[in-house]
């Protein structure tokens, strides 16, 4: 139980650091490698805790990453035909 709550708490760490530092691709990148390890890591938190942890980890990993997010709903808007606002 530790463990996936201690590697969720790392990879936020890791997450803030990584905001951090300067960077010329606006940290997509980052971003990118971050969504890889924490998508595994939500399903890991959420096997080992229940689905309350999981989805308590699945929002603060969105808070961090609110910008890949936000570019995703805007490319799914776009994709169905809904008029933009």
């Amino acid at each position: 139980m530790i463990s996936a709550l201690g590697a969720a708490l790392l990879w936020l760490v890791a997450a803030n650091v990584v905001a951090m530092l300067p960077s010329r691709d606006h940290h997509w990148r980052a971003a990118y490698a971050l969504i890889a390890v924490g998508i595994p890591l939500v399903g890991w938190v959420t096997a080992q805790n229940g689905p309350v942890w999981g989805m308590l980890i699945l929002a603060a990993g969105a808070s961090v990453l609110r910008w890949p997010l936000i570019h995703l709903l805007r490319w799914l808007r776009s994709k169905t035909g809904t008029p933009a606002e």
